[in-house]
């Protein structure tokens, strides 16, 4: 007869056995490996795209060839070009790298929800984008802490099957940490996506490679990938606004200052001041660290943030709030000050894009009121803005066929709820304040 398991083992057992049955979680995945191919000097490499205002887009590419020209042609019908527009260019080194010439150009004005063909530098293949429309419905694709791994694949797999206008990266993208060349890899990873469809990204903590010898630990990212910050008032790459019909956005720094004295909450004011919510109903906010995060990983971080511009957002009508750099997902009630709050915003964390480290799948329990829904998963999400009065959220599982929904929600916007109506008179006395 064999030794008698004692009830308490037993019992977690069958329980260890139960949540493993409900998700196993994914091993860590090592960085892809890129086979390198030599190209002509002046081929555009890494080209991707991004909005740079009202009926604008920044084209960005990389040559190796340093004398490689900065121009796009572009039309509406392949290989006719009846339009050129001439860009800038940059490039930096850091300790033992040196960049390739990294060209950006803006192109415009442009048609909404129209096909354009372009190339970059005279050079290389006919590339194709489409712009986003100019009324709704208008679609979002969000997915943070990409990475270049088999999950990052995975993921961008499961995006390029989704029908949407702007994809959206609450920061960590290359996960370079140091390294330049990932950088490049990432980019031509990313391409066949990001040069269709505009990205809109914000910085991660894996975008900051401080070390003594370099002043800004932000130049690779900043080099880059370049947002509309100077088309939206702000000094800084880190942080800027756009809009997408009647959507506007907003890209928070979590890493640069944000306290009341900084330059960003200065700026938040400035921008919120002039959101008309008459035209642009929706208010949108990503960040990298998340405000409200019941999992173990990154537990507190974004505390002082929050502390500082939470009060803001709140007396804006902020609708919903994306962040990532914890690996898992999670979705909240509407919620202000640690509690549920019909006037709050929905807070989605959702670093779940692929990256090299792993899921988080420790939470903490009990699951806090404020938190519907989480999962330590990899995966995407889609958000439908349909009118100016209705947004339909879904998030969808790696694991899964892209059309499987493994949450979803309807979203009623704050302008139509009346709680702007309640917001106005508190809203201009933070607005107001020195």
């Amino acid at each position: 007869m064999g030794r008698k398991i004692p009830d308490l083992v037993l019992v977690l057992c069958i329980f260890s056995a139960a949540v493993a049955a409900d998700y196993v979680r994914p091993q860590p995945r090592k960085t892809l490996d890129f086979p390198w191919e030599r190209k002509p000097s002046s081929y555009p490499q890494q080209v991707h795209i991004s909005l740079a205002g009202d009926r604008y887009m920044r084209i960005s590419w990389v040559t190796d060839g340093k004398s490689s020209p900065s121009y796009v042609e572009y039309g509406t019908s392949p290989g006719r070009y009846d339009s050129t527009a001439q860009g800038e260019s940059t490039s930096y080194s850091y300790l033992f790298y040196s960049s390739g010439k990294i060209h950006h150009t803006v192109i415009g004005p442009l048609e909404g929800n129209t096909v354009y063909f372009y190339r970059c530098g005279g050079e290389g293949p006919e590339f194709q984008l489409r712009t986003p429309r100019a009324e709704f419905p208008v679609a979002f694709a969000v997915a943070g802490d990409l990475g270049q791994t088999g999950w990052t694949k995975s993921t961008l797999d499961h995006v390029d099957q989704c029908k949407y206008d702007v994809y959206l990266l609450p920061g960590d993208l290359s996960y370079a940490d140091y390294i330049q060349h990932r950088w490049d890899t990432f980019g031509e990873l990313v391409q066949p996506l990001a040069s269709a469809r505009p990205w809109m990204v914000t910085q991660g903590n894996h975008e900051d490679e401080s070390i003594p010898l370099i002043k800004d630990g932000f130049q690779s990212y900043n080099a880059r990938w370049k947002m509309p910050y100077e088309e939206s008032g702000s000094s800084s790459n880190l942080y800027y606004s756009f809009e997408v019909a009647g959507i506007h956005v907003i890209m928070l720094g979590s890493y640069t200052d944000y306290d009341e004295y900084s330059e960003q909450y200065n700026w938040l004011k400035a921008d919120l001041s002039k959101v008309d919510r008459s035209k642009t109903p929706w208010l949108i906010v990503l960040t990298h660290v998340p405000w409200y995060n019941s999992n173990y990983a990154h537990q507190g971080e974004g505390d002082g943030m929050m502390q500082t511009m939470e009060p803001l957002l709140y007396a804006a009508g902020v609708d919903i709030v994306f962040a990532g750099h914890v690996h898992a997902y999670e979705r909240s009630k509407r919620v202000n000050s640690g509690n549920p709050d019909p006037c709050g915003a929905v807070h989605i964390t959702i670093g779940d894009g692929g990256n090299r480290e792993g899921l988080a799948h420790s939470y903490k329990y009990p699951q806090p009121e404020w938190s519907v829904f989480r999962e330590a998963s990899f995966g995407h999400g889609e958000l439908e803005v349909v009118n100016s009065s209705h947004a339909f959220w879904s998030w969808h599982r790696n694991d899964d066929d892209e059309p499987v929904r493994s949450d979803q929600l309807w979203i009623t916007s704050l302008k139509s709820s009346g709680c702007l109506t309640q917001k106005q008179h508190s809203l201009r006395k933070i607005l107001m304040a020195p």
